[in-house]
């Protein structure tokens, strides 16, 4: 590679640094998998220094190619990923209703029932409900996370809300 472009492309990501942590955190849950992102961004970007970029005829076009394709391999690992009980802990506290001392039934109670109505969900379903719930994404980022449409997202939320209230009220 000549240095000239080599030294482009480093000019180039540090140009668009700022550009590219925002484009991930519009489409990641968490601030810290932005900042990893753009890390593996750089890092590729170095790897085609080294496998000679000569080719390379639009390096900003390059640059996003490589964020696209690191996003949708970041969605699909977070799709393919099973909730775990971490996520499931916020959930259940933020759906969990005020204990009423009229209806006699312990707090701690509901919650296990309701970390066991959450479990019973389709791993889709759970993904779905945490992302909007732990993480506060929109139905349209998540669409864009699990690659699935936003009526999609809206129909796992309402069944996962439906399956938690009608089984909440069978132990009122």
């Amino acid at each position: 590679m000549k240095p000239d472009h080599a030294h482009g492309l480093l000019r180039l990501f540090s140009e668009q640094r700022a550009p590219l942590n925002s484009y991930f955190l519009k489409r990641t849950a968490h601030a810290w998998d932005a900042q990893d992102l753009v890390q593996e961004t750089y890092l590729r970007l170095l790897a085609a220094d080294q496998h000679g970029a000569d080719d390379i005829r639009n390096p900003e076009a390059y640059l996003y190619t490589i964020a696209a394709n690191l996003m949708k391999k970041h969605a699909v690992m977070r799709r393919n990923t099973p909730v775990g009980s971490d996520g499931l802990g916020e959930i259940i506290e933020r759906l969990t209703t005020p204990c009423d001392a009229a209806a006699g039934v312990d707090r701690e109670v509901r919650r296990q029932r309701l970390g066991q109505l959450i479990g019973r969900l389709s791993p889709k379903c759970r993904a779905v409900l945490v992302m909007h719930y732990r993480d506060e994404l929109s139905y349209r980022e998540i669409s864009e996370q699990l690659l699935i449409s936003a009526s999609m997202v809206k129909k796992y939320i309402v069944k996962a809300l439906t399956v938690c209230r009608q089984g909440m009220g069978r132990y009122d």
